[in-house]
């Protein structure tokens, strides 16, 4: 499908009306509205990190408004099952006396899921979670139950009170397309949410989209145009993260023990694009990929003892390297 310039202002338009209906509830933290809303126009999901009281549950509950999804907040603890997510069978019985099995869909089979505090629950519950987001399936019995698109894992971890936690193993990590650091916000948004808690009457927003407004939102942002040079540069950047190879930059070698997969690559390219549109572009560009590259791969890199002794973080050297890594001339 081919859009037209008027298709594609139009798309510009309801974004920036999306965000701005937002901004109406979450005070400040652009970074992270604009993260979730790339994740879920690339087709992917989100890891957000941040103490408690930052607004990430309220941020995803008023998307659901903004958006008409459906919504659904899942509390890990120790004691969640795999069934307490997904769903499970359970026995009925008719007016006869007949019995039969019958699938009760679990909160999982929702438009926008809030997975709170997903470090808490055992890794068995997690590789549940985690399944459903690959595959955008779920499997019970011998029948594979669809999730409905579009579908959007929104999951925290808490960087505080670690113990009794079970931290993501970094293969699972690769699954969430960004990872997001969620930070104070400043005094003068601190004393505007101050404000806003005083006034009692609950602030009204309005219903910008819905479910078939955003796939084809998704399908605008599949048409923004991916030069050649544009895609080397972010093969290039994903090489770079990679140690003891031919590409690797020389802070890679010092401080990383792992690199970026190819998920990584495939991961700068998609968020830039929908970056791009929501600047009103339908031209991927160098800048487009920069903006996107931290929370992009951040999560995808694995420092060693080195980085940890000295204080490096993936942040640290992520940032050399988009300033040293160079796109081809077109």
């Amino acid at each position: 499908m081919v859009f037209s310039e008027a298709d594609v202002a139009q798309a510009v338009g309801k974004l920036n009306r999306i965000r701005t209906e937002i901004a109406k509830i979450i005070v400040g933290q652009q970074d992270v509205v604009d993260g979730v809303l790339i994740c879920l126009l690339a087709g992917g999901h989100v890891l957000l990190e941040g103490v408690p009281g930052l607004g990430k549950t309220t941020l995803l509950r008023t998307l659901s408004r903004v958006l008409r999804l459906r919504y659904s907040r899942i509390q890990f603890t120790p004691d969640l099952m795999p069934g307490d997510i997904v769903g499970s069978m359970i026995m009925e019985s008719d007016a006869a006396g007949t019995k039969s099995l019958r699938f009760q869909a679990g909160p999982i089979f929702s438009n926008l899921v809030l997975a709170d505090e997903i470090n808490r629950a055992t890794p068995k519950t997690q590789s549940a979670l985690l399944e459903a987001m690959q595959e955008r399936t779920v499997t019970s019995g011998t029948t594979t139950h669809e999730l409905e698109s579009p579908f959007l894992v929104m999951a925290t971890q808490n960087p505080i009170e670690m113990e009794g936690t079970y931290p993501l193993p970094e293969a699972q990590l690769d699954r969430f397309l960004m990872k997001i650091i969620v930070g104070y916000p400043t005094k003068e948004e601190l004393g505007r949410i101050v404000e806003y808690s005083l006034h009692r009457e609950e602030i009204q927003i309005d219903q910008i989209v819905d479910r078939e407004e955003i796939l084809t939102l998704r399908n605008v942002a599949r048409q923004v145009l991916v030069a050649p040079h544009i895609r080397e540069y972010a093969v290039n950047l994903v090489m770079a993260t990679q140690p003891n190879t031919p590409h690797a930059h020389p802070r890679t070698n010092k401080y990383i023990r792992y690199g970026a997969s190819p998920r990584g690559a495939q991961a700068l390219v998609e968020c830039g694009r929908v970056f791009a549109l929501m600047q009103g572009r339908m031209q991927l560009s160098v800048a487009d990929v920069q903006a996107v590259a931290v929370s992009v791969l951040r999560h995808r890199i694995i420092p060693n003892f080195d980085a940890h002794a000295e204080g490096e973080t993936p942040d640290t050297v992520l940032k050399e390297i988009l300033r040293t890594v160079t796109a081809a001339a077109a």
